[in-house]
């Protein structure tokens, strides 16, 4: 894997890039940051050396010929903010409150491949190679009702696009993300909805969930509670996906209510892709540890985060992309000395979203990709 921390001075602009490559024959993958500097610039003048800085990472030698996936913005003032943006055609999008925590106004996520064939349909972005369809859907948002009932509603709607492209929820569906404003009064209402709409499809405890994350951010709708985004799979053998539970340190998530995977590993004739939830201070009794220290907290989260990806044989070296969920803001400082000094290669970025449990100071998300050769599987 490659990586590379790029400054483009003229632009006030940081470019954070981890690319991973087999050669010619092989898919290519790519995950980058793109942050700004603040500069004392409106939100319009920032967006426009946002589009400048991406522009400039697609001609980097290394994504020549490269496809976005999809992009995530994360951004301050979501509502005011998103009708500025340049409307995007070629990659599914989402836009999520949850302000970068660098001083600026916005920051992107961006996913890569080079070597499939892409396409868009309905909003999901299909990336076709090799007998396998991979299904990005990004920004799903309904502006009424609970968060209980828009819930329910952007689940019942995404399973009605997985329909159309010939795929389930419980068969295909990989990894999501749930976006919830207001979390510490509105994330009750978003897991009963998703645990009452799983038991529908067949998810239990005795079969499976999905990977996740469910975190604060507020959707660019005032009216949206709940903001959903999803990555499918299809083409694929059940015996190509493991789930990750690291019983030494966490818990079944059912335990305390709630219904996801803590990670899930995809494995490949040439590779493995590593994705593992949102994951926090908690011991296998479901309990919040180290309340009140946010250094002990990220220590722990790393143990677990580590725990889980050793239980896929992977490891910190082959994470490609790490996004850090804050609570209080004045801990950014303290958090990115950590996170620098135990991740000086790996990109990364920190934004202010509050985690599910109030007690919860730091919460991350990781995707790592490993050079494996699994010959009963086709290649990526």
């Amino acid at each position: 894997m490659i990586t590379k921390n790029l400054h483009i001075q003229e632009l006030g602009a940081h470019l954070q890039l981890s690319v991973f490559s087999l050669g010619a024959e092989a898919v290519e993958e790519a995950h980058a940051f793109i942050t700004i500097d603040a500069n004392n610039d409106t939100f319009e003048a920032q967006a426009k050396r946002m589009d400048a800085a991406q522009e400039m990472l697609y001609q980097l030698p290394e994504l020549e010929g490269a496809n976005p996936i999809f992009k995530r913005y994360f951004l301050t003032d979501a509502t005011n903010q998103v009708p500025f943006m340049k409307e995007e055609k070629n990659c599914t999008v989402s836009y999520i409150q949850q302000p970068p925590l660098n001083g600026s106004k916005i920051t992107l996520w961006v996913y890569l491949q080079k070597g499939t064939r892409v396409s868009m349909e309905d909003g999901t972005l299909i990336s076709e190679h090799n007998g396998y369809r991979h299904l990005w859907t990004m920004g799903l948002q309904k502006a009424e009702g609970s968060s209980y009932e828009q819930t329910l509603k952007l689940l019942n709607s995404y399973e009605d696009k997985l329909d159309d492209l010939e795929a389930t929820l419980a068969d295909n569906c990989i990894r999501t993300w749930f976006f919830v404003r207001d979390v510490d009064t509105q994330y009750a209402g978003m897991v009963r909805a998703r645990r009452d709409n799983f038991l529908e499809q067949g998810l239990t405890k005795n079969t499976h969930f999905i990977a996740s994350t469910g975190i604060g951010g507020n959707p660019s709708h005032p009216l949206s509670i709940i903001q959903l985004g999803a990555y499918a799979l299809t083409g694929f053998d059940k015996e190509q996906q493991q789930y990750l539970y690291a019983p030494t340190h966490l818990n079944p998530t059912y335990e305390y209510g709630v219904t996801f995977e803590r990670g899930t590993c995809i494995y490949y004739g040439d590779r493995k892709h590593v994705y593992i939830s949102g994951t926090a201070s908690i011991n296998n009794k479901g309990e919040v540890m180290y309340e009140g220290d946010i250094v002990k907290q990220t220590h722990r989260m790393w143990e677990n985060v580590e725990t889980l990806l050793a239980e896929a044989n992977a490891t910190f070296d082959d994470v490609m992309q790490i996004i850090v969920y804050l609570r209080d803001l004045s801990d950014v400082s303290l958090v990115k000395s950590l996170f620098d000094k135990k991740f000086p290669h790996t990109p990364y970025i920190i934004t202010l979203a509050p985690v599910c449990r109030p007690t919860w100071l730091v919460e991350m998300e990781c995707i790592a990709v490993k050079e494996e050769h699994h010959p009963q599987f086709r290649k990526f």
